[in-house]
């Protein structure tokens, strides 16, 4: 069914004052509380034969609305006093005090969503919804995953999975509750981590998922909070988590972890003594490219080397572009950022790369470096640094930062070529582990 929203949102004030009217005075007074009219695609059940639906999503993007109001759909009959599809319901969350302020009783919980003559009563004292037709709804702490043995479902929503201290075990006593009925179904509304449950339940052939960044339901929110949380997180590992609603995984034997990364976006960014540009040009010097990668990173390097410390200042990597492109891409990135060194790799026709850069500019400071073992090798001494705490990202790194959750000592696992976390491997290379060119020639680095 499509989306009454979606229609509101292209409709001309015509054709919404028409459509108004051709409503009898019951339609009129029940539009509010027809969700499937006023709810965004997201918020929707997904059709066909399924057992767990995930809406997984950024803060704001309407989850808990979405949670509440299946939850209506399936007690609610046609008339207040007729049965529904489901009567017995559990209401699953991190502790009771969040599942009753949240799921029952909060702004968008199922009290605030039900019109009066369908609308449930809590019962305190049995930490317990019941409706005019007789359903209930049990809430129940992941605190205690015991108190799942005994009761039985015929659904299910589970609020913010992913930050249960005890998912696994609530998670795993709740399938063995969700037992009545032809078809007993489960709704989990969470912002995703990096946990295994939520991994397992998203493989599973019986779930299936919608997802919603927070700008999705930005007509709901706060202008002020939209730009805040923007400007503090955007771009960054946390703003892809909380604002974009990504599940971001680490893969096995990664050499940058999500906590590395988060450890280098929380480290304080110091003023370098000296800045490089580097970049991974792509396969050929000659065409149109898929990715240049193009990474700009400071070092204060005074001192002994064991207290250098670097920074990744930005990237500027270019999609799709020429040659004569992609390197004024990078010389604008020099002079963006004052950088003393433009350092490329040349793997790819080296002569080619050092013609397209000098084409632009012919007195550009400039070093070649040449790969002559894998990217893993070259990555592994790079990612050290991470471990050691000495190198900060600023805002807005994601998708150089994504890259590097993907390099394992197996080697690369994403797709394509890890451009940006070569440039930027070439750019810490140069600035922090063979600042003096010890590994080859001087103005040709071999690593």
């Amino acid at each position: 069914m499509k989306s009454g929203a979606v229609w509101l949102a292209s409709a001309t004030q015509e054709e919404i004052d028409g459509f108004l009217g051709s409503l009898s005075e019951n339609a009129l007074l029940a539009l509010p509380w027809v969700f499937e009219f006023w709810a965004l695609a997201h918020q929707l059940p997904p059709e066909g034969a399924w057992k767990t639906w995930v809406i997984m999503g950024g803060r704001g993007a309407g989850k808990t609305r979405a949670g509440a109001e299946w939850v209506r759909a399936q007690v609610e009959g046609a008339r207040p006093d007729d049965p529904g599809r489901a009567a017995r319901v559990a209401l699953v969350a991190e502790t009771l005090d969040q599942a009753r302020e949240v799921m029952v009783l909060g702004e968008s919980g199922i009290i605030a969503c039900s019109p009066p003559d369908r609308r449930p009563k809590w019962i305190s004292s049995r930490n317990l919804l019941q409706w005019p037709n007789g359903a209930v709804a049990q809430v129940v702490s992941a605190h205690d995953p015991e108190s799942l043995r005994g009761p039985q479902f015929d659904a299910a929503w589970v609020d913010e999975l992913a930050k249960w201290p005890k998912a696994q075990a609530t998670w795993d006593q709740l399938q063995f509750a969700l037992r009545l009925g032809q078809n007993p179904q489960q709704v989990v509304t969470t912002t995703p981590r990096n946990v295994e449950v939520l991994k397992a339940i998203l493989k599973n052939p019986t779930t299936v998922i919608t997802h919603a960044p927070t700008e999705a339901n930005r007509a709901y929110l706060a202008e002020s909070f939209l730009a805040e949380v923007e400007a503090r997180f955007g771009g960054s590992l946390l703003g892809r988590q909380e604002l974009l609603g990504e599940l971001v995984e680490d893969v096995p034997d990664a050499l940058w972890t999500q906590q590395m990364i988060a450890t280098a976006q929380a480290i304080e960014a110091l003023r370098p003594s000296r800045v490089v540009v580097a970049v991974d040009p792509p396969v050929t010097a000659t065409k149109v490219s898929d990715e240049c990668g193009i990474v700009v990173v400071g070092a204060d390097t005074r001192g002994e080397p064991k207290d250098w410390r670097a920074v990744v200042l930005a990237d500027r990597s270019v999609r799709g572009a020429t040659p004569d492109g992609w390197a004024r891409a990078a010389l604008a990135a020099m002079e963006e950022f004052g950088a003393e060194r433009l350092v490329a790799e040349v793997n790819q026709g080296g002569d080619l790369v050092r013609g397209v850069i000098q084409q632009v500019d012919p007195l550009v400071p400039f070093r070649e470096v040449r790969a002559t073992r894998s990217k893993m090798l070259r990555a592994e001494p790079v990612a050290a640094l991470y471990e050691q705490g000495r190198v900060a990202h600023v805002r807005g790194l994601g998708d150089l930062e994504s890259q590097l959750m993907k390099m394992a000592r197996t080697g690369w696992q994403g797709q394509g070529s890890p451009d940006r976390l070569d440039a930027l491997v070439w750019a810490l290379t140069d600035l922090m582990v063979d600042p003096a060119g010890k590994l080859g020639r001087p103005g040709l680095r071999t690593l």
